[in-house]
């Protein structure tokens, strides 16, 4: 019975590791379509959103399965626990990604605003790859290391979005509300990516050292 249940953890390991791996696809595919207004990249972002879905859908599943028949304790129950909350952030990264390529499909052949805050979008386009790269590194890591949390190290994404809301907000800004709605919320799903991706991280970090999320500290 325990190998059973040891194998179903790790194949809800290798799953979760798959969405990752889905997830950081859909931020290369997703700042390609910002960048270049590429709309064959903003369709590929949706086929990849709905492959996380299935794949979320999957991990749900094998959790409550787990937890249902098998009734871990201790670690195993963090274990399953934890996978719940990681599918559920990788599948969050995959919404936000297909507004922001909902917004390229929308004002294509234009692009999605102006050239100086496309350039601050892909930065912090760019900076959430990153991050979501770290991610699939957390999960996959072996042996498993805390060090590999992808916590940014510093505020290059915190800042491009305010100089994104700065630039938008100003009275010498003229391409219009709608545009200006749109740049914001664009930034808001990068910024959202973001924080999935450090709650993953610290997710890891807490079902390989029993920290809680709330009692860990940032580096």
């Amino acid at each position: 019975m325990r190998t059973k249940f040891s194998y179903e953890l790790t194949t809800l390991t290798h799953e979760l590791a798959h969405m990752a791996r889905l997830a950081h696809e859909a931020t290369e595919r997703a700042t390609a379509a910002l960048t270049d207004t590429d709309l064959g990249a903003a369709y590929e972002v949706f086929a990849l959103e709905e492959q996380l879905q299935t794949k979320h859908a999957t991990c749900e599943d094998r959790s409550v399965i787990l937890l249902a028949l098998e009734a871990p304790v201790a670690r195993d129950l963090r274990h399953v626990v934890t996978a719940i909350q990681i599918a559920d952030d990788l599948n969050g990264i995959g919404g936000a990604l297909s507004r922001v390529a909902d917004s390229v499909v929308r004002r294509h052949p234009l692009p999605v605003a102006p050239p100086h805050v496309v350039t601050l979008l892909t930065g912090m386009a760019t900076a959430t790859t990153h991050l979501a790269a770290a991610a699939v590194a957390a999960i996959v890591a072996r042996p498993p290391s805390p060090d590999l949390a992808p916590i940014p190290s510093d505020d290059t994404l915190d800042r491009l979005h305010r100089q994104v809301l700065r630039v938008v907000g100003d009275t010498s800004w003229a391409h219009g509300a709608a545009m200006a709605v749109d740049v914001a919320l664009l930034a808001q799903h990068y910024d959202r990516c973001a924080a999935h991706c450090v709650r993953i991280g610290r997710l890891i970090r807490f079902l390989h050292t029993g920290i809680p999320l709330s009692a860990q500290v940032e580096p």
